[in-house]
């Protein structure tokens, strides 16, 4: 008998668990209408990374050798194949050697600010949106503290309308609600912020290749003169 009876109020604590526990779909709902917003910058927050990855991905692609066989060409004076050379790719590095490629025969010094223009607009195009990733890292922990904000003001209003004692349930699952647009903004910020952090290293590094690039290729020119 004592066995059937711990084994029935074990069954029962089962029961009991199970239908307090919530997953997590529910507890994103129960976060009310800030959600929304929350849920609409994560999901721009990852598209802006992916999309911004695949760019500089592809933009720091620059073939292998390819200043080598520009300062060889030039150096030969096959400025015309040089030019086709740089022309076939589509990278920052290519295409400010093209550049200057294209500015041979004019003074050194317009022929490096021809350069520097060129790699000022693709800079330009390597940071696009990543402003924005920013202000999402920061706008979204600003939006979760609105929202517990908002669900506290409703907890007590709540809590102002019962009648006599208040239940510490109702206490409780009104603050675990406002609490939760809080966590979801934290979470969102803080991806959104390492995702920042990590796209500025890795422009960085584009940034000093194309400076390099346009160092080697200016002293080429002075040699040559």
């Amino acid at each position: 008998m004592t066995l059937l009876q711990v084994t029935t109020a074990a069954d029962s604590a089962m029961v009991n668990a199970s239908d307090s526990s919530v997953n997590l779909f529910d507890l994103l709902l129960k976060g009310g209408y800030v959600m929304i917003p929350l849920l609409l910058l994560s999901a721009a927050a990852i598209a802006i990374f992916v999309e911004r990855v695949l760019t500089i991905k592809k933009s720091s692609k620059t073939p292998a050798g390819l200043l080598n066989q520009v300062k060889s060409l030039v150096s030969e004076g096959k400025i015309d194949q040089a030019k086709m050379m740089c022309s076939q790719n589509e990278t920052p590095i290519a295409k400010m050697l093209e550049k200057g490629v294209s500015r041979i025969g004019s003074p050194l010094k317009n022929i490096e600010v021809s350069i520097e223009n060129v790699g000022k607009i693709e800079i330009y195009r390597l940071e696009k949106n990543l402003s924005l990733l920013a202000t999402i890292s920061g706008a979204a922990p600003m939006i979760g503290f609105l929202g517990t904000v908002t669900g506290m003001i409703q907890a007590f209003i709540a809590i102002a309308q019962e009648e006599g004692s208040v239940s510490p349930k109702l206490l409780s699952e009104g603050i675990y609600e406002a609490m939760i647009t809080t966590a979801v903004g934290l979470s969102v910020g803080i991806i959104a912020y390492l995702g920042y952090n990590y796209l500025v290293t890795q422009v960085q590094k584009v940034i000093h290749k194309m400076e390099y690039t346009s160092v080697e290729f200016i002293d080429l020119l002075q040699e040559s003169k």
